[in-house]
């Protein structure tokens, strides 16, 4: 378990302190999300709600391998400038996925300690392994959603013409891209409100 809260802490400081990623974080984070899943598979660690964030937030970082990969394939593989742009969008996003997605978590971790301090017994019946399991798809739901709609952007750059697309489908492309301009334009302030959150609910536990 004190493998488990130092890995947090790097963690929050990799996500919720650093202002932006930082590559030698990011690997010291990538091999300690190793540890992590290698600890999680011995049968004495408690599975409790945290742990499940934990595991999840460990998997998250498979998404830097996947970025990693994405940029020393574009490395040796010269590829037209659509594909090329498609790549480097994939990319992108596995990052985005990664970053939001271990963000997201750790306000849970943390919310969950605000709650076992403040609230114990009144959400106690909330505080539990199947909740935390629901809560972490969800998460996972809402990122994934949110970078299909990233990469759909490079496809607006396409020659899509003389494929031969349905109106009805170009329509909803078009749909799509206003829908990331204006996730695009809420992205930012929705993870400064999330960061002030963390630092009040540390305030409230600790001071």
């Amino acid at each position: 378990m004190k493998d488990l809260c130092r890995y947090l802490v790097l963690k929050y400081i990799q996500y919720l302190v650093l202002p932006s990623p930082n590559i030698i974080i990011s690997l010291l984070g990538s091999f300690a999300s190793l540890y992590v899943l290698l600890i999680l598979t011995f049968p004495l660690v408690s599975r409790k709600s945290t742990v499940v964030f934990i595991g999840s937030i460990a998997q998250a970082d498979i998404l830097v391998g996947c970025s990693m990969f994405s940029t020393i394939s574009a490395g040796m593989i010269r590829n037209e400038p659509p594909s090329a742009s498609f790549q480097s969008a994939l990319k992108q996003n596995f990052q985005i996925a990664n970053i939001h997605a271990s963000s997201l978590l750790l306000n849970c971790v943390t919310l969950e300690a605000f709650l076992i301090t403040f609230l114990p017994v009144e959400t106690r019946h909330i505080r539990n392994v199947r909740c935390a399991r629901v809560a972490s798809k969800i998460i996972w739901a809402v990122v994934i959603t949110e970078c299909f709609l990233y990469q759909l952007e490079c496809v607006k750059g396409f020659n899509i013409s003389y494929l031969g697309i349905h109106r009805q489908i170009q329509l909803l492309m078009n749909f799509f891209h206003e829908a990331t301009a204006l996730l695009k334009f809420f992205i930012y302030p929705i993870g400064v409100l999330l960061r002030i959150f963390n630092v009040y609910l540390f305030y409230k536990m600790y001071f």
